[in-house]
């Protein structure tokens, strides 16, 4: 009990840290001051579509672009997602209102598409695309109000509103597209306190658009690029048509205002979500069924060992000991060395590099580090950490592979270091190939491929390499008792002993402990959201590796009591079940929450999907396997064996 009351405590103390986060902010982003009429930079960084999954670069589209375009340097998390943040001909100054103006350089001269430009701006507003931009490093974002199923009273006073990353490219109406050609930008600042005699210094706070579409007609320019715009009522959209040429205005207008928001809060507007309440419940839900299942297992478990124990350790005469069964019997065969031990003990070097990867990625980006305002920090710090890493998955391998009796320590090192690394490069490298076909700035560039494999063989090798030695030279794990020469019979195994049954039925439960997250986790990665609950992922992490364990030994135990003990794959294999439902579940939001529909994008997310599936179950079956192995260890200690 006091057991208990010490880990409520503890998860009490974590509770409060994690409330404690939302306040303090990202290390490494400094706040810009501005003074009134000094240019803010727009900036585009890329065009997405939930649809078709494919990222594009702003100028792929035939956008007004600046006398000179430069590129943003930009880190291997940005590359990797397909961002390339490029700078806009957008003239903006701080607190200086534009009613109107042309942005391309021409002051009264309409741009003229061409068929082929109006055919690809056609087919991305058929896709779906939205365009990113951002001021200040704050991402656009258009404002959503619409009415809360309220009573009709309230209706008419309180709006709900929400926030859509992007703007959208434009709409359509029946069979015609219509541009988003004039864009609204509404920048809110926040005034800095100053003394007396200094001029008053500004920080950009938030950044919204509101794009329309409006026609050539009826927007009027003249010679000094400004522009007006119609009554709202009276005016047409402005309609792209994909069979000839289209000619239109690109304009703008600027609209500041000021804001109570500090520097400090400004990105909570991206990150408000409305169901914060939903990760609360499935949290304590997990919990409530993790500590009643430990309750259940420790009880059974343990009584059930104890009564074993006892009775394997009573000196009785000889003819109770003859008719014995569970898992005494087995104990001369329990740690005889499984079949391809060398597969067995990379692949779980993987999982530990995997494991230690993650906890270290969630833990410091529940501290605040990796928030999204540090573009493309997460992945690219989940891709060093990855690396260095090796050095942990390189030992614990080695000192498993000496324990199963493996002499060729160079080979297994070897194995380690490219048999996980190689299958996801490999897949990567085959989906590259068709986003490349595709022109898409999601391809990775081959300066990065490269700089990616300089980074496998340059450090993750020499690393899984160094920590395979000292692990092969190290005492191997002691077992407790001898193995016989010659191997026992197994008796047959009832349907329920089948591993797929086993794998059923040991991953429901982490699974059930997670999926609520999982949902925002596919939200963020396949429809542009942001994802920024690492306390509430710290925490699902922690209910994980608990039920991971607690199932791993109970499957062991049952495998042990029928007298099979061929368990190191099979608890690997089992233990990592729950890789089994996500799959199951990235189906069913395949089918029911994305309208993907093209060849490419479905194969970009089943080939995704795939990976992720792999990691989970490497990072699940490696968690199991130490628990049971553990287990399997200490009950064969404590029985007295003659």
């Amino acid at each position: 009990f006091s057991f208990l009351q010490e880990r409520l405590r503890y998860m009490l103390v974590l509770l409060l840290l994690l409330h404690g986060t939302n306040s303090f902010y990202v290390p490494g982003v400094a706040p810009i001051n501005f003074h009134r009429n000094d240019p803010v930079e727009i900036k585009a960084v890329k065009l997405t579509s939930s649809r078709t999954q494919l990222p594009y670069e702003y100028y792929s589209l035939p956008f007004c672009q600046p006398t000179k375009i430069t590129y943003k340097a930009e880190n291997l998390g940005e590359v990797l997602r397909g961002d390339r943040i490029v700078n806009t001909p957008f003239q903006v100054s701080m607190n200086v209102e534009k009613k109107c103006e042309v942005l391309c350089n021409f002051p009264n001269k309409p741009v003229t598409l061409t068929v082929e430009q109006s055919k690809l701006i056609a087919e991305r507003i058929r896709e779906d695309y939205y365009v990113h931009l951002i001021a200040d490093n704050l991402p656009v974002a258009t404002r959503l109000e619409f009415y809360s199923n309220r009573e009709e009273e309230e209706k008419k006073k309180e709006k709900d509103v929400q926030f859509e990353h992007g703007y959208r490219l434009g709409f359509m109406d029946g069979n015609k597209f219509y541009l988003h050609n004039h864009l609204s930008f509404i920048l809110y600042y926040h005034r800095e306190d100053v003394e007396e005699n200094q001029e008053p210094t500004y920080r950009v706070v938030r950044f919204e658009v509101i794009p329309q579409s409006i026609k050539l007609e009826d927007l009027k320019a003249d010679e000094k690029s400004m522009c007006t715009l119609p009554e709202a009522t009276g005016s047409a959209p402005q309609e792209i048509d994909p069979s000839k040429e289209n000619q239109l205005l690109f304009t703008y207008s600027v609209h500041w205002e000021e804001s109570d928001i500090k520097w400090a809060s400004r990105w909570d507007t991206y990150l408000t979500m409305s169901d914060v309440q939903i990760h609360w419940f499935s949290i304590i839900n997990s919990v409530v069924v993790v500590f009643f299942l430990s309750g259940i297992l420790s009880m059974i478990i343990i009584r059930t060992l104890r009564k074993d124990i006892a009775n394997y350790n009573k000196e009785d005469d000889i003819e109770d000991t003859m008719e014995e069964s569970g898992w005494k019997l087995v104990h001369g065969d329990v740690f005889r060395p499984p079949q391809y031990p060398m597969i067995l003990s990379s692949l779980l070097g993987s999982g530990i590099q995997l494991f230690c990867m993650i906890l270290i990625v969630i833990f410091v980006a529940m501290l605040g580090m990796l928030s999204p305002s540090s573009r493309g920090a997460l992945m690219t710090t989940a891709c060093f950490l990855f690396m260095f890493m090796g050095v942990f998955g390189g030992f614990f391998a080695g000192r498993l592979y000496r324990t199963l009796k493996g002499h060729r320590w160079k080979k297994g090192a070897f194995c380690t270091a490219t048999l996980y690394p190689g299958v996801v490069f490999g897949i990567c490298f085959v989906l590259n190939c068709f986003i490349w076909g595709k022109h898409s700035s999601g391809a990775v560039p081959f300066p990065t491929m490269v700089a990616l494999l300089c980074m496998w063989f340059g450090i993750s090798l020499p690393l899984v390499y160094l920590g395979y030695y000292f692990g092969f030279r190290k005492q191997p794990y002691d077992n407790p008792v001898r193995t016989n020469q010659i191997p026992r019979q197994i008796p047959e195994q009832r349907w329920y002993m089948n591993k797929f049954v086993g794998i059923l039925m040991a991953g429901i439960l982490p699974f059930g402990a997670m999926f609520i997250e999982l949902f925002f986790i596919f939200s963020a990665i396949w429809e542009n959201q942001f994802y920024y609950l690492f306390g509430f992922l710290f925490l699902v992490f922690i209910i994980l590796v608990v039920s991971c364990s607690q199932i791993s030994i109970v499957m062991v135990y049952f495998q042990l009591c029928a007298e099979d003990y061929r368990w190191w794959w099979r608890t690997f294999l089992v233990s990592g079940g729950s890789a089994f439902y996500v799959l199951i579940y990235a189906i069913f939001y395949f089918v029911n929450k994305l309208d993907i529909v093209e060849f490419i994008p479905s194969l970009l997310y089943f080939g995704y999907t795939a990976l992720m599936v792999l990691s989970f179950w490497l990072l699940t079956g490696t968690i199991g396997f130490y628990a049971a192995y553990m287990f399997v260890r200490k009950i064969y200690a404590a029985v007295k064996i003659d």
